[in-house]
């Protein structure tokens, strides 16, 4: 008997997988039924009282009652297998799974060539940039760029097919770019939202501004503005000593996930050099224009930069020297900074250029009339910044040219000049006029701007406190 009622359970089980089929909505209903009946007849198998159980599924008689219909529910196929996906049995037969490739951007590359070095056939390389070109420009592609490619291989040693292109093209913008069924492409671009939030950042230096700042998490760029705020006033070759410290409170601009994406502007900077803080705020004038101001509503800008790019190691200073190159002595007449080739170099003030090409030993090279009194000269320049040549007018920060070793250098160096009446000088002895002072109403608005940044400071360093303890 004990059999009779377990093949009766299989029974069930199969009956309501069938049904189950036939009549998806009330398959869910139909499982619980015969999941209570099979565990209530097994529990009488196990207690030797199947006899009792008149009702359930284990009596045989009991199926014609409220647990299942005695016609075939509606719809149910005649053959389940009707309606199943044939799948070929012959391996050739079936397609290759898609492959994924991700290429890095490198200098010198262009769209296609990256295409093509994954394997890409040069028409669907030509089809999907000619689509791509529609949204965005491939000639901006940019070196560190990665570019994720979705590839379909084919049989018999055939190239790949391209599947899709995926690509972050700046901060805020996805590209993508997918082939259609009729061998086409279509690209669209995908707008993310970035949203500002408070970072901070501080340290004790040791051995360099840079180290320091690396080791609290601070990026390079947030550190390249920083150096940027204070090279009016601050010879980071001489004036940074072991000891000193800094502070920053910045932007970072954070993506729909969370995920920090760059970096943006300093809201609050503050150094302290041989024991002496300076302190500055950002803040917008009611001209629309932003700049710097120390905690009077001074403008920390003045008519000169002291260091126009960002490097911060000097390699030769004014004076009399032994030259590199000539091997005798003879007066230097400006400053070298070291840096690699490539960085950039900025305007050191407002003015117009007045020279512009290659001037014998100082290789290529530019020089700025900022007004009847002072010029500066840059030279041994890799290449001039797009727009610059002579008469344009520039501004004081303006990218004008690219460090470099051209004419008569022993390394990539920014040589920089600073020529008061005619004649050069000492750029580091420059004494230079004080720039914008807040007044009135304005200086009242920074002064509540100060305020607010100042409580937001002091959250940072409580929670630092707290971290740290």
């Amino acid at each position: 008997m004990k059999l009779h009622s377990l093949a009766a359970i299989l029974t069930a089980l199969v009956l309501a997988a069938s049904s189950s089929i036939a009549d998806p909505s009330r398959s869910s209903e139909r499982r619980d039924a015969v999941r209570v009946a099979a565990s209530t007849q097994l529990a009488q198998l196990r207690t030797g009282s199947d006899e009792e159980a008149t009702d359930g599924p284990g009596n045989e008689e009991g199926f014609n009652g409220s647990w299942f219909p005695t016609t075939k529910p509606q719809n149910e196929p005649n053959d389940l297998e009707e309606n199943d996906t044939v799948l070929p049995t012959d391996p050739s037969e079936i397609p290759p799974v898609p492959l994924d490739a991700q290429y890095r951007v490198e200098r010198g590359d262009t769209f296609k060539a990256v295409l093509l070095r994954a394997g890409v056939v040069p028409e669907d390389a030509d089809r999907a940039i000619q689509a791509l070109a529609k949204v965005y420009d491939p000639r901006r592609l940019q070196p560190g760029i990665e570019i994720f490619l979705q590839l379909q291989p084919q049989r018999k040693n055939r190239p790949p097919s391209l599947l899709s292109i995926d690509f972050v093209a700046d901060t805020d913008t996805d590209v993508s770019v997918l082939r259609e069924s009729d061998g086409t492409y279509t690209a669209k671009t995908y707008q993310r939202t970035l949203t500002p939030r408070l970072a901070y950042g501080r340290g004790t230096i040791e051995s360099s501004l840079y180290e320091a700042g690396q080791d609290a998490g601070v990026s390079s760029a947030v550190l390249s503005n920083l150096v940027n705020l204070y090279s009016f006033d601050v010879d980071f070759q001489r004036d940074v000593q072991p000891g000193d410290s800094f502070e920053i409170l910045y932007q970072r601009m954070t993506d729909e996930s969370g995920a920090p994406v760059m970096d943006g502007n300093i809201l609050m900077a503050s150094m302290t050099l041989s024991g002496v803080k300076t302190t500055l705020y950002r803040f917008k004038t009611k001209s629309g224009y932003s700049d710097y101001f120390d905690a009077e509503g001074q403008s920390v800008q003045k008519s000169l930069l002291r260091t126009p790019t960002d490097a911060v190691r000097i390699s030769s200073r004014f004076g009399i020297r032994k030259h590199p190159i000539l091997g005798f002595t003879l007066m230097h007449r400006g400053i070298d900074f070291a840096a690699p080739a490539g960085t950039p170099v900025y305007a050191a003030g407002d003015g117009v250029i007045e020279r512009a090409g290659w001037t014998g030993s100082y290789g290529k090279y530019i020089r700025i009339r900022h007004n009847n009194t002072y010029k500066t000269a840059y030279a041994h320049l890799r290449g001039l910044a797009a727009g610059i040549a002579v008469g344009v007018h520039v501004k004081q920060r303006q990218v004008i040219g690219y460090v470099g070793a051209t004419g008569r250098a022993t390394g990539p160096h920014l040589h920089y000049e600073v020529i008061k009446d005619g004649k050069q000088i000492n750029p580091q002895s420059l004494r230079l006029a004080a720039g914008y002072r807040l007044k009135g109403e304005e200086l009242q608005d920074y002064k509540e701007r100060v305020a607010k940044l100042a409580a937001e400071l002091d959250a940072f360093r409580k929670r630092m406190a707290h971290r740290e303890n």
